[in-house]
């Protein structure tokens, strides 16, 4: 468990570590074993090697590279340096990359080997970056990270620290076609640990196993690794997720938490020798981001044999949420399409058009208040005013509450799609249409599909004369745009609805394919 009484900042995690558990192992990747011990130092000389290069606190540092031990020594560093930790996500397109880079002003790039290329294209548009550093082995000129790392002083710099001192910035897509800044501070992430330990499902054990394989740019893959390290247990990372890996990695190594999406179990499941497989060690499974069928849900727990807790949150509340607690996955009790109860301390309400709070079981968005809501998004305080309103936060989600306090997600306010667990807004997909030659208009809407949950689909209008295949449009879009927001279908139209203001009506071009279903995500 998290002793919440020495941390006074996330600096203070590896401190606390080290100090109680020295020789127990903090990181298993690859070939590499690494103790807690040896992980607090390896923070300060990262500290120490960002302030040599000028890194002053409140810094933007830029991560793009896949998991590993080197992501999240760096992370600690950044803690201690009271610098900012900006994880890029590296599936998007360079022109996005380039973006989140220049708006973050990073002014350090830790580069994975498979990224060195990308980045190397792509520095002359950066406006801040000033050094690259390689971290797989040497690139060109660039410092080596081991060798950059092992250079610097292991002093602790013991910097003074604030609560509401920024400690990470995530990116989550942008509803005008750019992606927004989630400041996150230590403060949100302390009071996160006491909230998802009062929720009772964080309650990891020094020595546990727990698995780390969700991206390392997403809240949820941060927050497994995190959490990991300030309870004491060992973080075994994985370098991207994989189903039959992440089976090897729990009879390998006894995993006994893990954190997967909906589609990543779906996937698991369905491995044609999973019930041959053993399972025996795996105690807790932690799923979340977007919705699970009840069907792979109930086979999910039959065939790992552990208890399930579903996660409801969003990066602008460090994840927290809703969650739904292992008891209530009992088909018997009805629960199994809710995403849960609020967490202690956490206020939740639904509300209609106005603002106003509405009945018990009627629809409406639902608002978070609580003490892990971020700072704001980056340098965007209209769209931070848009989205927090006397310290609620609007999450662009349509639900409901039944009579037992359980919340129920109906719809999306916004016309955000989740696809595989990731959040694409219309907005940016439509931006790179729109980029198109032969298109006149473009909508994108979210459709089913059983393998992602919700599939991007292109509706578009030709010029006059104009002549486009739905392969050439898509393969355009790729170019522009991360893979999974590019769309995986187009039609084709005469025209799009609009409102009299000029607006897609959205709702109208998806409601033939959620006819039949009671509810309006997948």
């Amino acid at each position: 468990m998290f002793n919440l009484d020495v941390l006074k900042s996330c600096a203070d995690i590896t401190r606390q570590q080290a100090k109680e558990r020295p020789d127990a192992v903090a990181h298993v990747f690859e070939d590499r074993t690494t103790t807690f011990a040896e992980l607090d130092r390896r923070a300060s000389r990262i500290a120490n090697g960002l302030a040599a290069l000028g890194v002053k606190p409140h810094t933007r540092v830029g991560f793009i590279g896949m998991n590993s031990d080197r992501f999240f020594e760096v992370v600690y560093g950044c803690f201690k340096a009271n610098a900012v930790l900006v994880g890029v996500n590296w599936r998007l397109a360079p022109p996005e990359v380039v973006y989140i880079l220049n708006d973050a002003e990073a002014e350090v790039l830790f580069v994975g080997a498979e990224f060195t290329g990308l980045a190397d294209r792509i520095r002359g548009e950066l406006k801040s970056v000033r050094h690259f550093i390689a971290v797989d082995g040497a690139y060109e000129d660039w410092p080596v990270f081991e060798t950059w790392r092992d250079a610097q002083s292991a002093s602790d710099p013991n910097l003074k620290i604030a609560p509401d001192d920024d400690v990470i910035q995530l990116y989550t897509s942008g509803t005008t076609g750019h992606p927004k800044g989630v400041q996150l501070t230590n403060g949100n992430y302390l009071n996160f640990m006491d909230a998802a330990a009062r929720a009772g499902w964080a309650h990891y054990e020094p020595g546990d196993a727990n698995l780390v394989a969700m991206p390392n740019f997403h809240v949820a893959g941060v927050n497994m690794g995190v959490l990991t390290t300030a309870a004491g247990a060992t973080g075994y990372i994985m370098k991207q997720v994989e189903p039959m890996k992440v089976v090897e990695f729990i009879e390998r190594f006894g995993i006994q938490n893990m954190f997967l999406v909906p589609a990543v179990i779906q996937f698991l499941v369905a491995l044609p020798d999973i019930e041959q497989r053993n399972m025996t060690s795996l105690k807790r499974v932690f799923y979340g981001a977007s919705p699970i069928s009840d069907q792979v849900l109930l086979r999910a727990a039959k065939v790992l044999g552990a208890e399930f807790t579903q996660l409801y949150g969003m990066t602008e509340t460090v994840g927290g949420g809703t969650y739904l607690p292992a008891e209530a996955h009992d088909p018997a009790k009805g629960k199994l399409r809710s995403c849960g109860l609020p967490y202690p301390g956490y206020a939740m309400k639904v509300v209609d058009g106005e603002g106003n709070e509405v009945a018990q079981g009627a629809v409406g968005e639902i608002l978070i208040k609580c003490s892990t809501l971020m700072k704001g998004y980056w340098k965007k305080p209209e769209a931070t005013a848009k989205a927090v309103v006397d310290g609620w936060y609007y999450t662009g989600d349509a639900g409901y509450f039944d009579a037992d306090g359980f919340l129920y997600i109906h719809d999306r306010v916004k016309d955000m799609i989740v696809s595989g667990g990731e959040n694409v807004y219309p907005a940016e997909v439509e931006n790179a249409l729109m980029s198109h030659p032969a298109l006149a208009d473009a909508a994108v809407i979210g459709v089913p599909d059983e393998k992602w949950g919700e599939a991007v689909k292109g509706i578009v209008v030709l010029k006059p004369d104009a002549d486009a295949t739905a392969e050439d449009i898509i393969g355009f879009c790729r170019t522009r745009i991360a893979g999974y927001k590019t769309p995986k279908s187009i039609d084709f139209v005469e025209a799009l609805p609009r409102n009299p203001s000029g607006k897609i009506l959205r709702r109208e071009l998806r409601d033939p394919y959620w006819a039949g279903r009671d509810r309006r995500v997948n």
